[in-house]
């Protein structure tokens, strides 16, 4: 059994503030114990820390080009135990959020979907078959993901 497990923290970023899209993450990555390491795909990205609405790329930023996100997002999302996908309060459809989802499933990675029980433009029965595990609040994704990562009788 190994002793470090990879939970990545996907949900919308295009058109969210920088505190927006980290604290959640940051939230999610206090409430997990040593053996589970949070995988965010804003780490490394203090240079958008002033910003009220993230593009969706930065050309002349190689982490922040379409390609670079496309690159090390799909890599993370292949390589983590994993996932668990916030979408509380989105306001429209994040493209990438949905394509991460895809890559985990390619790879049959658990996804935990945190999601309002009504109202979300996430609201779609192919996300929601994916999906492993739906609940509606965060804390309750992270004892999930806890469950479903960490050996134990």
């Amino acid at each position: 059994m190994k002793g470090v497990f990879y939970l990545f923290l996907s949900g919308p970023i295009t058109d969210v503030s920088y505190g927006n899209s980290t604290d959640w993450r940051k939230y999610v990555a206090q409430k997990m114990p040593p053996q589970i390491k949070v995988i965010s795909p804003m780490r490394g990205k203090d240079y958008l820390k002033n910003e009220k609405q993230i593009k969706a790329s930065y050309e002349d930023i190689p982490l922040s080009s379409g390609r670079g996100i496309t690159c090390r997002d799909r890599f993370d999302t292949m390589r983590c135990d994993a996932m668990l996908i916030n979408l509380i309060g989105a306001k429209k459809v994040s493209i990438g959020t949905i394509l991460e989802a895809g890559w985990a499933d390619s790879k049959r990675k658990p996804i935990i979907l945190v999601i309002e029980k009504e109202g979300n433009p996430h609201d779609h029965p192919m996300l929601k078959e994916i999906s492993g595990f739906i609940v509606d609040n965060l804390d309750e994704a992270i004892e999930l993901a806890k469950k479903i990562l960490l050996p134990g009788v």
